[in-house]
């Protein structure tokens, strides 16, 4: 289905269904069940019945991260994925309409942003330049996409609103250059986030109990790191040596071999550790600590954290700008966005929304980095 999407300024709306999708356990697919079946979509779709402003206040004397980038930034409580100027941290449009989107991600050139509809069946894929999107139907409630460092793939989690055994199991693959589904791999259970590896050569899926590795040519699963500790987030280094995977109920971040599998480490985390990024050089690692309101930077070369920067309340997502300056945090309690100069280790600014936001309004789940096309 394609059809025009307009341009407009921002206007977010909350709701009820942020309340629901922060509200259950780690294990669980956030808020959302319902059928498993292929063929059934929600309805109706849900919508939101208006809200205040999403806006960004001014920073002066601020470092800005690098410019000709534009963030995506999807707002599961505010129906929608908001556009940011990265350089300016300024709130540009809010035209992608999704239903509790919880991730999102970017083609390299910044021409087609891929958006998981977690509250329905599909994925949105927009167009940045004709601003025009269309429908993909990949299952029901996916919750995770990420596009292939060539551009010609995209993985999207489907995690069917179950866990355990008997669950969801899927990632749908995704080609860019038709927007249709060509095949589906067979993970674990309840597929949480898709990672590529900068060489595009392995892609690693967060399970409930392991790790799937897949090679990305040939669109299979060749290993799976077992992992009880229930893994959530997971980050890969530059030379594709070394994952970062935090497991929110252990209240660690573990370090494996990227390909053995073997677990080099366990850093103690704080409480609830549960989106990871590193920095590009792979130096730093940026990790949510969700119930302590913080997130802490861990030294790569000694396994150790260094810091904890205190953010917003719950923070549950965080990207690395490409650059390497910026580490941005989406707050799911408080509704805004933590931005974090790199090497002073301060918050330099806050995407917040304006007077009067309720609590969960926003939810910004998902944070990806785009080039302004």
């Amino acid at each position: 289905m394609l059809k025009q999407i307009s341009r407009r300024r921002l206007l977010v709306a909350g709701g009820a269904a942020g309340i629901v999708l922060l509200a259950v356990p780690a294990s669980a697919a956030l808020g959302l069940t319902g059928s498993s079946s292929p063929q059934a979509r929600p309805s109706p779709t849900n919508s939101a019945p208006g809200g205040p402003k999403w806006e960004a206040p001014s920073s002066p004397g601020a470092k800005r991260a690098v410019s000709g980038y534009l963030a995506y930034v999807a707002l599961a409580g505010g129906y929608n994925v908001s556009t940011v100027d990265v350089a300016a941290h300024t709130i540009l449009a809010t035209d992608i309409k999704t239903d509790a989107a919880q991730g999102v991600a970017a083609t390299p050139d910044g021409k087609k942003v891929y958006v998981a509809d977690t509250g329905q069946y599909d994925v949105l894929a927009v167009d940045a330049v004709s601003h025009t999107e269309r429908t993909i139907h990949v299952g029901p409630y996916p919750k995770d996409v990420a596009v292939s460092p060539d551009g010609t793939k995209v993985y999207v989690a489907v995690t069917g609103g179950d866990s355990g055994p008997g669950g969801a199991d899927t990632i749908a693959v995704i080609d860019t250059a038709t927007d249709s589904v060509v095949r589906e791999i067979r993970v674990g259970t309840a597929p949480r986030q898709v990672v590529f590896s900068r060489d595009g050569a392995r892609a690693y899926v967060t399970c409930d109990d392991r790790i799937s590795v897949i090679d990305v040519k040939k669109d299979r699963v060749i290993d799976a790191f077992h992992d009880g500790a229930g893994p959530q987030g997971v980050a890969v280094d530059p030379a594709r040596k070394t994952l970062y995977v935090t497991e929110p109920m252990a209240g660690k971040v573990a370090v494996i071999d990227a390909n053995t599998g073997r677990t080099r480490q366990r850093i103690a985390a704080g409480n609830q550790p549960w989106a990871v990024d590193l920095t590009p050089d792979g130096s730093r690692a940026y990790v949510t600590q969700m119930n302590d309101n913080t997130v802490a930077v861990i030294d790569t070369a000694s396994r150790k954290i260094t810091s904890e920067i205190g953010v917003g309340k719950l923070p549950e997502s965080v990207a690395v700008t490409p650059d390497g300056s910026e580490a941005w945090v989406g707050n799911g309690f408080s509704g805004s966005v933590s931005v974090i100069d790199v090497p002073s280790g301060k918050v330099i600014a806050t995407v917040v929304g304006g007077t009067g936001t309720k609590p969960l309004d926003a939810a910004p789940l998902g944070i990806a980095f785009a080039k302004a096309p």
